[in-house]
């Protein structure tokens, strides 16, 4: 019996030992961690980027990558050309290298949910901007910081409706060009303008197709719809890449953009605006892309462990062919 009792109490001994030295080791692994972040200078952060489509992109990219080199942040960079099974591939990555916080601009909508469960199992806070996602759980992510898709959308309807509001046209005929089929921002671009256009029966998109964001892709539909259409009174451009080949494709037909068509654009890049004041655009709604250093700020504050806002809106403006347009500061992409 004594011997039993010694036994059981030897077994405790060992089991309490054992507990120990698991805390100690899991205390040891995360001062190890924090060690690691120290010795860098600040914490690490995998940023992946959807690709370099556009003068916009790359200045959302540059805005990223000075904020953090601003504030002593190692930054892993990955550039997903456009795919998303790229873009997976990175984010894994990001948590094989046990980076402090992910941060990614999701290529479409659906799709994420089994990588961001990877990432939360690892304990890595992952930070989504610029496009929304769509997951069954939304606890995936932290939050997500970037444009209101949906209310620009609504600048380009409002846009419309007072253009023509002394007009005697019976039907508005709209050309649409939207952006990459399933991403956040060309839904929420779409549904905005839908919004406020569905309540006026004679404002009519007669044509509306994705143009990817791109510019190649804005001039080839641009010969189509011109083809098929020779009554157009607006075209709407979901972002400034599309735009510029549209008019591109107009004017080698000898039409007048902004003249002859009513033209909105989104984005705000220079070349935009400088189709503004040349009168070949006629309202150009700001796409912020120098979101860099609220983006840098959140994950400085996922790293300490701080919660953030669900939801945050970077500040942008709309730009009117009324306009004082020498006021409008040079845009840096």
């Amino acid at each position: 019996m004594v011997r039993r009792k010694k036994q059981l109490s030897t077994l405790f001994s060992i089991i309490i030992l054992a507990m120990i030295i698991s805390s100690l080791l899991g205390c040891s692994a995360q001062k190890k961690r924090v060690s690691h972040i120290e010795n860098n200078g600040g914490i690490i952060v995998g940023f992946s980027q959807i690709g370099a489509e556009s003068a916009w992109r790359t200045c959302n990219t540059r805005s990223v990558q000075e904020a953090a080199s601003r504030r002593g942040v190692q930054l892993v960079y990955d550039n997903a050309e456009q795919k998303q099974e790229n873009q997976i591939k990175a984010l894994r990555s990001f948590i094989a290298y046990q980076v402090d916080v992910i941060v990614f601009v999701p290529i479409v909508t659906d799709g994420w949910d089994n990588v961001l469960q990877e990432a939360r199992d690892a304990g890595i806070p992952v930070l989504v901007t610029d496009r929304k996602i769509d997951v069954e759980d939304q606890g995936l992510y932290a939050g997500f910081i970037g444009t209101d898709s949906p209310k620009e959308g609504r600048n380009a309807g409002l846009f419309v409706l007072d253009k023509f509001k002394e007009s005697d046209k019976e039907q508005i005929n709209i050309v649409e060009l939207f952006g990459t089929e399933g991403s956040s921002v060309a839904i929420g671009r779409a549904d905005g303008f839908r919004e406020v256009l569905d309540e006026h029966p004679r404002y009519r998109i007669i044509y509306s197709k994705s143009g990817d964001f791109l510019r190649s892709r804005g001039y080839e539909l641009a010969v189509e719809f011109l083809d098929l259409y020779d009554d157009i009174d607006v075209i709407y451009s979901h972002n400034d890449g599309m735009t510029l080949g549209v008019i591109e494709a107009m004017e080698e037909r000898g039409l007048r953009p902004g003249k002859d068509i009513v033209f909105i654009t989104i984005d705000a890049q220079q070349a935009a605006i400088d189709a503004l004041i040349e009168g070949k655009v006629n309202c150009v709604i700001e796409c912020n892309p120098k979101t860099g250093p609220e983006i840098i700020e959140l994950a400085e504050r996922l790293a300490a462990g701080e919660s953030i806002p669900r939801l945050q809106y970077v500040h942008e403006e709309v730009f009117y062919e009324t306009d004082d347009l020498s006021l409008i500061a040079p845009r840096g992409y």
